[in-house]
């Protein structure tokens, strides 16, 4: 048994490329961090889709410390824990935005794919209806052909997908009840469709990652420490927001997005670096 997955749960991760659902912790407080989240919103702004909010917003800095969640985390991948990307990942009621088949890894620069893993935490009730995650059953372990096709409506940053079909019988949708969150390896192919119901659809998403993962594409990469002791240095520290929005927090936000962006995006022309993404 690990700290909060059993040895089947193991199991299961690894042979599926992900784990759901896992409690982290109860409905009422994932509706007091909903409410916090919304008041922010109101004060400043959507808060869907902008890189790294743990290191502006802190709601989504304590999410990142829950012991519970990194006992998780832990259980898959070890002691030693940096966060290294964020998102809040919200869909808003009758719109057409999608994500397409993709693997996170074949863009994100870092590696090796078993030192990492991605966290889908539910703010709000996740299903199909509202557009929830889907992913295909043990398609982790390879890398497959990707094509930018930049669609209008495809969430993420290049308009990336699979170049072949992939097999729907192998889908699982990740349905999750707030509180509750989904891991998932880098290389799994996963995807969402629109959310065509009257819920708004709220997660919190995070990548973790151990400190031997080494970022490939770009230099002075950033992420923060967690758990245990990172005696690698590959990333440079991170630190934690003491208010929300302070500008010294959202200078140092800006500057690791701006130079992430350009990695995100090599290869692209110019013209078409219309924004930053990798949602669902």
């Amino acid at each position: 048994m690990g700290k909060h997955l059993s040895d089947e749960q193991v199991a299961r991760y690894h042979t599926d490329g992900f784990l759901f659902p896992v409690d982290v912790f109860s409905p009422a407080v994932a509706a007091g961090y909903h409410a916090r989240m919304e008041a922010l919103e109101a004060a400043h702004g959507a808060m869907k889709y902008a890189m790294k909010p743990y290191l502006t917003v802190t709601m989504a800095d304590e999410i990142a410390h829950n012991e519970t969640l990194l006992d998780a985390v832990e259980d898959l991948i070890g002691p030693n824990l940096l966060v290294w990307d964020g998102a809040f990942i919200n869909k808003e009621p009758h719109t057409d935005t999608y994500v397409s088949w993709h693997q996170d890894l074949t863009y994100w620069g870092i590696g090796p794919p078993q030192e990492i893993v991605s966290v889908w935490l539910a703010l709000s009730p996740v299903s199909p209806e509202n557009g929830s995650m889907r992913m295909v059953r043990g398609s982790h372990h390879e890398v497959l052909k990707h094509v930018d096709k930049f669609g209008d409506d495809n969430l993420l940053s290049r308009g990336q997908e699979l170049a072949d079909e992939i097999d729907e019988a192998s889908v699982v949708d990740m349905t999750l009840a707030p509180g509750q969150m989904s891991l998932h390896h880098g290389l799994v192919v996963h995807g969402s469709n629109p959310n065509h119901s009257d819920q708004r659809r709220i997660g919190l998403n995070f990548q973790f990652i151990t400190p031997a993962v080494r970022q490939h594409e770009m230099t002075g990469d950033s992420a923060m420490l967690v758990r245990g002791a990172d005696r690698c240095g590959h990333f440079a520290p991170e630190p934690r927001p003491a208010t929300d929005f302070a500008p010294e927090s959202i200078a140092f936000a800006e500057d690791i997005a701006q130079r992430r962006q350009k990695m995100m995006f090599r290869g692209v022309d110019d013209g078409k670096q219309s924004r930053y993404g990798a949602v669902v």
